[in-house]
């Protein structure tokens, strides 16, 4: 009866996460959404991994899908997971910074997530996760909310660099930083190849062990 009470309550969590429109209501940064809102995540209780990401784009956002673009694609592979297995809410939590695409900026960029969404759902959400063992933290905004300052660097290349102390600290659950896979970091990735020939491989065994 308890295991029942506590997915019904968690399923009641994400439906009010799933309806939140305090960025268009009551906006207390940067305005309101360019648009209606749409908040895009993905969880279930026995999630294990949790994908800590920015906010969704504007394809994630049409589709109500998390990484529904050609970064989705790259984080796949990163992970060397099927496209099943990443949308499989048992096995990958997804929760990024802010719930909602933010909008574009004056130069065609994203803008930075809201800010509402982690000071309203975030503790919330976390503690709902109790399975979760590993955090992949992706991108600047979620190493400040993730990661503690005594691991954090100057640049988001410096923090990345230092994933083996950061991975090998006793905390529960692990936490990896890791860049945005989005193409626009090609040449990221061509000046650290230590990303993918030494990081990934470790990623993708600690996730293979964990959705098995």
């Amino acid at each position: 009866m308890e295991r029942i009470n506590t997915q019904t309550r968690f399923d009641e969590l994400m439906r009010r996460v799933r309806a939140c429109r305090i960025c268009r209501d009551c906006p207390r940064y940067g305005g309101p959404l360019p648009h209606e809102p749409r908040p895009v995540l993905q969880a279930g209780r026995g999630a294990r991994i949790c994908i800590a990401s920015q906010a969704p784009g504007n394809k994630a956002h049409q589709k109500g899908l998390p990484f529904y673009d050609p970064s989705g694609v790259r984080l796949r592979e990163w992970l060397d997971v099927t496209e099943t297995e990443f949308y499989d809410p048992e096995r990958f939590a997804i929760i990024p910074m802010g719930f909602c695409f933010p909008g574009y900026d004056a130069k065609g960029g994203d803008l930075p997530p809201r800010r509402e969404c982690a000071e309203t759902w975030h503790e919330e959400l976390f503690a709902a996760l109790p399975d979760l063992e590993l955090i992949l933290v992706i991108g600047q905004y979620s190493q400040r909310y993730h990661l503690p300052e005594r691991h954090r660097r100057k640049t988001l290349t410096a923090t990345v660099a230092n994933w083996r102390d950061i991975l090998e600290e006793d905390r529960h659950p692990a936490v990896l930083p890791m860049p945005h896979p989005s193409w626009r970091n090609n040449a990221w990735l061509r000046r650290n190849p230590w990303f993918g020939e030494e990081l990934l491989p470790e990623l993708q065994r600690r996730v293979r062990r964990l959705i098995s």
